[in-house]
Parts: C-alpha cells; structure tokens; sequence
C-alpha cells in the first residue's frame, strides 16, 4: 500500500441506524475525472460500485465524487449537460483516480498532447496514486506518459488508432482490463464495472466484491483476460445454446468432469458443443472449468482456513500440485502466497480474513 493510499483513522464516533459506531478508518477517496463529452453510463460506474461497499459494521468504504478539469459543467454524449461539486483541486486528495471515458477526445485523440487544462489539472494528482482509465480513458493516461513500456487495454475498436498515436504502449485488445499495480486499463461499457469491482476485491476481498455485485445485480466476476469482443456471441434464435451447461458445471466443480460429459448433458456432440461453448463464451470448455475452479480456490483461500488440499479437493483440481500449477499459470502466484498477501494486508487493517489488497495481476482464462 503506498503512503497514498494508507487510511486515516477517524477520531470520533458516529450513530448509524440508532447504533454507536467506534472510529475506524476513513473511507479510501475515489475521483471521477470528467471530460467534456463524457460517457453517461460509464461516468455512473464507480459511484454506484465503489458506493455500495460497505464493511461489515456497514462503514462505506469507498467516497466517490467527481470533478472536471476547471470545475465547470461538462457536455455529455447523451444530449445534456452535468454541473460537478468539484474542479481539480479535489485530484490533490484522490486514493483512486478514475479517467472516464469521453467521444471528444480532441488533441489527445488527434495528436496525442493534452491540452492546457487537462494537463494542469493531472499534474496536481499525487504520487503514488493508484489511476484507473475506462475505455478511451487510456487515450489520457497515454498522453500523460503514464502507460510508457506498461500493458495496457482499451475498446477493441478503438486500438488501432490508439497503437498509430501511442506506439510506447503495449496494447492489448484482447482483453476486458489490465492490472499494472498502480495502473490500471479498461475496455469499453461493461467492462467499467469489471475493473471496479475487481479493485473492491483486491482492497477487501471477495466477500465485499461478491456483496456489491449481488445489490448491483450483475455478475461478481469475469477474468481481467476474458475476450472482449467474441465473434458470435449469442446463438440464433432456433439454437440450442450451452448456458444451462456452463450453470450446472458450476454446481458440480468439484467433480471431474469430463468434455463428453458436459457434450451430453447439452445434448449435443463433443464437436457441436466444443465449438458453439467457444462461440459464447470466448474460451474452450477447458480453459472456462480451469478457470471457474481458479475462482473456487481464491474465494476459498481468501475466506477459510482449509487446508490447501482441502481446497484443492473442493475446488476441483483432484491435487495440491494441479491447484499450484494452475493458480501459478492464471494468477501467477502459489496457492499460499496468495493466501499469506491476504492475509497479511488484513491483519495490518484489523479486518476479517476475507479482506485483503493484492497487487496480482489480472490474467487470461
């Protein structure tokens, strides 16, 4: 944790639904910085995720405002115009800045340059402050320097370009969102939601992240290397598809199973199945149980006690050295190295052990 990012304790106590509550620390500072132009659904994304975590004696963990270069209201893509509370000045006290996404990208997305304003007010961001892009976002972060020789993602429609303005970077449109520690990059819409709720489950782990997904009613995880743009994504109409499969492979993840299983209970040949599983889901049927069983063993290794091979079991993976072998391919630590970072990040909060912050980096499934 950098000192950016260490909280403060608050002094005093509070009252929340007629109950005293002891101090704790202060909620960690998210900034949205607003462009002229901004995306409507995408500048919503981190007030409404990073504002339902809550910790379990119900403190807000997240305080999320928004701010535009000089404080004035800002144009958005949808016809109106949105005023703002705060100008620049709120970057100086940011833990998190999010950059969203704007369709008037002007001389950054023309010559690469920032101009006066928008230059000003990034340099007033302090170091060490973790920096997050949605979507065209990175087109900023790039023009600022701060993607120079570090992976990155944008909109898969928008890379090209990007790559002719931003040679330095190392693109990829593969992929929903990029973890480069301090640094972090995002693909269009949805994908918004991805890297944010994957930040709320590396500050405080699964349990939080899997909560504010559960009130925001959307799906608690999808890899940061998942496919952003699949070919043919939904079946046609007359279509059998293998959603029904994927949710009933999930109820059995600790069972062995088997392409020919999976093939029969779809109701469909190993070819067929192999090929339309693909079509929908981005990956093979291998490469999605490997991963949903990764998921499995994190969760479990952030939120119990059990013994790696119990996990291991429980997950699916039949041994401790298969666990090992594919939490180190997918996530690039051992079972207990994760575990132990954790860990450790919460006993340093005083939280519970299923909170945690890790500078893990998001992989492909």
């Amino acid at each position: 944790m950098t000192a950016a990012q260490e909280p403060n304790q608050s002094a005093e106590w509070t009252v929340r639904d007629g109950c005293v509550v002891p101090p704790g620390p202060d909620p960690h500072r998210v900034v949205v910085l607003a462009l002229d132009g901004v995306m409507t659904f995408e500048l919503g994304i981190p007030a409404r995720i990073f504002g339902t975590a809550r910790s379990a004696d119900g403190r807000a963990l997240y305080e999320v405002s928004v701010c535009t270069p000089d404080g004035r209201p800002v144009r958005t893509e949808a016809g109106f115009s949105i005023d703002v509370e705060y100008g620049p000045e709120a970057l100086e006290h940011a833990d998190t800045v999010v950059i969203a996404p704007t369709h008037r990208l002007g001389p950054v997305g023309e010559e690469g340059v920032l101009p006066g304003p928008l230059d000003a007010a990034l340099a007033r961001i302090r170091p060490g402050t973790r920096t997050v892009s949605i979507c065209t976002g990175a087109f900023v972060l790039a023009a600022a320097g701060l993607l120079d020789d570090r992976p990155a993602t944008t909109h898969w429609a928008e890379v090209a370009h990007f790559r002719r303005l931003f040679p330095q970077v190392r693109i990829d449109e593969d992929v929903l969102f990029v973890d480069d520690g301090d640094v972090l990059t995002s693909a269009g819409a949805a994908a918004g939601v991805d890297v944010c709720l994957y930040l709320v489950r590396r500050d405080h782990g699964s349990a939080v992240a899997n909560q504010v997904a559960r009130r925001c009613i959307v799906p608690p995880w999808r890899d940061g290397g998942q496919a952003q743009y699949i070919e043919r994504p939904v079946p046609p109409p007359a279509a059998a598809t293998t959603a029904p499969t994927r949710a009933w492979a999930l109820e059995r993840l600790h069972l062995p199973l088997s392409l020919g299983e999976l093939a029969e209970h779809a109701r469909m040949s190993v070819r067929t199945f192999t090929r339309r599983f693909r079509d929908e889901a981005g990956v093979t049927p291998g490469q999605w149980l490997t991963a949903q069983r990764v998921e499995v063993a994190k969760q479990l290794l952030e939120t119990s006690d059990l013994s790696i091979d119990l996990i291991a079991d429980r997950a699916g993976f039949g041994s401790a050295n298969s666990l090992r072998q594919h939490m180190r391919d997918l996530v690039g630590v051992s079972p207990a190295a994760y575990r132990r970072t954790f860990r450790a990040t919460a006993a340093d909060r005083g939280d519970g052990p299923a909170s945690g912050r890790t500078e893990l980096t998001a992989s492909r499934a």
